[in-house]
């Protein structure tokens, strides 16, 4: 069953109405997604089980103890299963010994909430327009609804997870961001945008040295201590750059990289650095899928090990990337 989000439930606001749609869900819900009847199982479905766990197994013990740097944005918390098996897979991650940094973002709901409070949202070259009262707007949401909401529900599963952004405080440090274009500032003030400088690893680095899985929302503080709404695939790259993780995964609602946009089924399961940018120079990476790829890149060059976009919306995507031999996206390296 799909569970998608509605604006309708005036009593709840829109990232936080996940929780009303999981109550109202029939029999959706974490102990639902968990539980797996064993009742009457087959010899032969028994040994593909195991097959599945000795073939995860060489991929468990390479990426013990490993930064996997895991970034969705607010298209994977519509449908309540699709968010749930985005936490479990982290969790399980969390479990082998691995070391899962979440970063999400939240546009939507952040447009949701202005509209809700009398504002329309207005954006220039994509970048949202962000006045002091849409800072404390994207703030709320991102912090006080989306991350809460991912904390509680991984402790639900029994596993330990900390919002960085805490008290006005960031690990995340940027300056007010500036367009640029034919090495000229152009006429547009984007406000409370902000392009991020420099991480204060050691926090997120404890985090996750002492078992916690680091939620990261997209809020960063400048050198005066205002604060900044960041781009959180951005965030998520330099993340992974600066702490030179071994995997930067951005998931998103395509099963990767498509290389021919006449035939829907033509995704890349493994693409090198030159492959991208042909696609790109070619105009068939464009749209959303473009700042993906080129983040990856960027990554890629800066010393993360592997870079992976997969679909969320298949049932644990995350898992089945990272722990099978196919893989279910499209990988880049170098």
């Amino acid at each position: 069953m799909k569970t998608q989000l509605s604006s309708e439930k005036s009593q709840m606001s829109g990232a936080t109405s996940i929780l009303c749609d999981e109550a109202m869900s029939s029999n959706v819900g974490l102990k639902t997604l968990a539980d797996t009847d064993t009742k009457g199982i087959t010899i032969e479905d028994a040994i593909t089980k195991s097959k599945v766990l000795i073939e995860a197994l060489p991929y468990i013990q390479s990426f013990k103890g490993k930064i996997v740097v895991i970034k969705f944005g607010g298209s994977a918390m519509v449908n309540i299963k699709t968010f749930l098996s985005i936490l479990q897979d982290v969790v399980f991650m969390q479990a082998i010994g691995m070391k899962p940094i979440i970063v999400h973002g939240g546009g939507p709901y952040i447009s949701e909430e202005m509209k809700k409070r009398g504002k329309d949202p207005v954006f220039i070259h994509g970048y949202r327009v962000t006045d002091k009262e849409t800072l404390e707007i994207a703030i709320d949401v991102l912090v006080n609804q989306i991350s809460t909401l991912i904390v509680k529900k991984i402790k639900e599963m029994q596993a330990d997870a900390v919002c960085v952004f805490n008290g006005n405080e960031s690990p995340l440090k940027a300056r007010k961001y500036l367009l640029k274009e034919n090495d000229k500032t152009l006429d547009h003030d984007f406000g409370y945008v902000g392009e991020i400088t420099a991480i204060e690893s050691d926090q997120l680095c404890e985090l996750c040295d002492n078992g916690h899985i680091a939620v990261v929302p997209p809020i960063a503080v400048g050198t005066a201590g205002e604060h900044f709404n960041v781009n959180a695939d951005n965030v998520a790259c330099f993340i992974a750059r600066y702490l030179k993780a071994e995997k930067l995964v951005f998931i998103s609602n395509t099963h990767g990289i498509s290389t021919d946009p006449s035939n829907p089924e033509s995704f890349a399961s493994t693409l090198h650095e030159d492959e991208v940018y042909e696609l790109i120079e070619s105009n068939i990476i464009k749209g959303g899928m473009l700042p993906k790829a080129k983040a990856c890149i960027s990554a890629l060059t800066e010393g993360v090990g592997k870079a992976h976009i997969i679909d969320g919306n298949i049932p644990h995507s995350l898992l089945l990337e990272i722990f099978t031999d196919k893989g279910v996206g499209t990988q880049i390296i170098v």
